[in-house]
């Protein structure tokens, strides 16, 4: 159990200092921290300027240790990470900070800095979540509901949250940071910020109303307020039932390829919670008919895409006439009528957003969409086919970036091998909801088109030893 901190972590007052000071004497240290960790979205292009958004001590600064809670706007020049939409001209971030006057060994590798002058001046400043006493109190503060300075923390009336569980932060790479509570509960840090209701925390909580049981309902969570806009405040954190015992679906998929083992039952059954999921979500939340002007809007901003990961990629190139065709079928379908019904979705889905229970039984977490879009769009009804389609190119990932197996698998058993799962996936769906997503094969294929698109820049950008995956979903696109 962790050590409770001596100050009462209920009654910490907003900080005191001169916000100009107070960030002016962090902004060194943070121009040399904040680009090295995985959440940062501006990578490769330098920070300018830092702006102070809020500031709330959680626990105060003249203990040891306290802890400083920022959410800090960094502008950055040069081009952005993401293409199309462009990234905002300043990023908003959450940062939970430590304060000690010395940092004792076992925190060494959470070091951001010393501070030189200012407030803070002759403190050690380190990554709060690491200290597994400051995470501690967090839980405490989403046990007990209530406005903090500029922070408001909320939970389920009907929850009990235990006090006392020993914290751990999650070591996985993702876009947030995640914190484990004695294998009960998981506390996602949302770490790039965007006014209004994160789909992780709103998306999640519509779900538990209406009864489905295959996502984590939220526990607790946490905003900050929005100075821009008071009705459009921040989502901070989520804590929801961590499923401790679950296997995550992407490394069953790889596993069972390895093994030259069928995976076929795991995805029938992975289509039907799928399904599931989008039927709560239609009964709870508004539904709205795509008719030309949206098709024609949606398949404009496809070929946007295209357009520009053909510039940034030279490798697409000579498929985008192949793929353009895709697009432009789906303004033909428009034409014709109404397309289909769009609903809230969940906007990034594939193998590693599914977990497997002891009992067979799939869970669906990580309801925040594509981080790098903006939020208005990951908000934004779309046909359920986006969600399959990223399914769908999930299984292709999962047969071609196996190792060399056993059995050496050839390239055609390595398609065929995704072909099962993926049309055991669309059976499996088909029988929860009544409808097969291959009975929309334009609307579907768009979609699973302009997935692969994004993945070729993605690779690109960031695993070019991946590249050949999508380019080879790329090559069949452009020619069927």
């Amino acid at each position: 159990m962790p050590e409770t901190p001596s100050a009462s972590p209920l009654t910490s007052p907003p900080v005191p200092h001169a916000s100009s000071a107070l960030l002016a004497s962090l902004a060194p240290l943070l121009h040399e921290w904040l680009p090295r960790q995985r959440w940062f979205a501006g990578k490769g292009r330098p920070i300018t300027e830092f702006t102070l958004v809020s500031a709330t001590e959680l626990l105060p600064l003249t203990g040891s240790p306290g802890l400083l809670h920022l959410l800090v706007r960094a502008q950055q020049h040069g081009f952005p990470e993401q293409l199309p939409p462009a990234t905002p001209p300043a990023d908003c971030y959450q940062l939970l900070l430590g304060v000690r006057r010395s940092l004792p060994p076992s925190l060494a590798s959470a070091l951001i800095g010393h501070v030189a002058e200012g407030p803070l001046a002759g403190h050690t400043v380190y990554e709060g979540l690491d200290d597994p006493r400051l995470a501690g109190l967090l839980l405490e503060r989403l046990r007990v509901p209530g406005p903090l300075g500029s922070l408001r923390f909320d939970k389920d009336p009907k929850a009990e949250i235990p006090a006392g569980l020993a914290a751990r932060a999650l070591g996985a790479e993702q876009s947030n940071s995640s914190l484990v509570y004695g294998n009960a509960y998981i506390l996602k840090i949302f770490r790039r910020l965007h006014p209004g209701a994160n789909p992780d925390l709103e998306l999640p909580l519509a779900l538990a109303r209406e009864g489905c049981a295959r996502v984590p309902a939220p526990v607790a969570w946490f905003e900050g307020a929005n100075p821009a806009d008071p009705c459009e405040p921040f989502t901070l954190g989520l804590l929801q039932p961590f499923l401790h015992d679950a296997e995550d679906g992407w490394q069953l998929a790889l596993e069972a390829f390895a093994a030259g083992r069928d995976f076929t039952a795991e995805a029938h059954a992975l289509g039907r919670a799928t399904a599931e999921v989008h039927t709560a979500l239609a009964a709870t939340l508004p539904l709205i008919t795509l008719g030309r002007p949206q098709a024609a809007l949606l398949a404009d901003r496809m070929t946007e895409q295209l357009e520009a990961v053909a510039q940034a990629v030279p490798a697409l190139r000579p498929h985008a006439k192949g793929l353009r065709q895709s697009f432009d079928s789906l303004r033909e379908l428009g034409a014709q009528g109404p397309v289909v019904t769009a609903q809230r979705v969940h906007g990034d889905l594939h193998l590693g957003q599914a977990l497997r229970g002891p009992d067979g039984e799939w869970s669906v977490i990580d309801f925040e969409g594509e981080p790098s879009k903006p939020l208005t769009e990951r908000r934004r009804p779309q046909p359920v086919v986006r969600d399959v389609a990223g399914m769908l190119r999930s299984f292709d990932y999962a047969a071609h970036l196996n190792p060399p197996a056993p059995h050496s698998p050839s390239p055609r058993q390595h398609a065929e091998w995704a072909d099962n799962c993926r049309n055991a996936y669309c059976e499996g769906y088909a029988a929860a909801s009544g409808t097969d997503p291959r009975t929309m094969p334009a609307l579907l294929r768009a979609y699973e088109t302009d997935k692969a698109v994004y993945e070729v820049l993605y690779e690109a950008r960031h695993r070019p030893d991946w590249l050949s995956v999508p380019m080879e979903a790329i090559r069949r696109l452009a020619t069927h």
